[in-house]
């Protein structure tokens, strides 16, 4: 008897249907952050300064599915543009697939548990400040984003 090879190792992302690439993502927040990028150097800093959607203690969007009617310049990732999004997380199911790895065992499709993402440290929930209270950006700049604890 063999065993089925997950979704994320047997099918290009371009053939993945709505549910599996919503899937993928593991609700970790970071990529709802702010980002400040310098204009010569193009160096990307990360801040603790979430998107005004995101819940600050679940690191889930509010608005998920209408969020661009509050913020037109969300990013929506796609199996095209994931790979020009160098500021996503080394952690990131979206490029750790497109660049042909496996997702990690904190990942809620392997461990089958939505807040093992939490667990691991992963998560932004509890750590950020609302976009609305944060003041000037550069007041939060942060010295990486956030990596797993082994």
């Amino acid at each position: 008897m063999s065993i089925k090879e997950p979704f994320w190792r047997s099918k290009p992302m371009a053939a993945m249907n709505r549910d599996e690439w919503e899937s993928l993502c593991d609700g970790c927040g970071q990529c709802c952050l702010h980002k400040l990028q310098d204009d010569e150097t193009d160096d990307v800093y990360f801040t603790n300064v979430a998107c005004r959607l995101l819940d600050k203690q679940t690191a889930r969007c509010m608005k998920y599915d209408i969020r661009w009617r509050f913020v037109p310049g969300c990013v929506v990732l796609t199996p095209q543009n994931v790979p020009k999004f160098a500021w996503l997380p080394a952690t990131c199911a979206y490029r750790l697939v497109s660049e042909g790895k496996d997702l990690p065992s904190w990942h809620p499709l392997v461990s089958g548990d939505p807040q093992s993402v939490i667990a691991a440290g992963v998560s932004v929930a509890g750590k950020v400040v609302d976009e609305r209270e944060a003041g000037d950006l550069e007041d939060h700049i942060v010295d990486a984003m956030l990596e797993p604890v082994e």
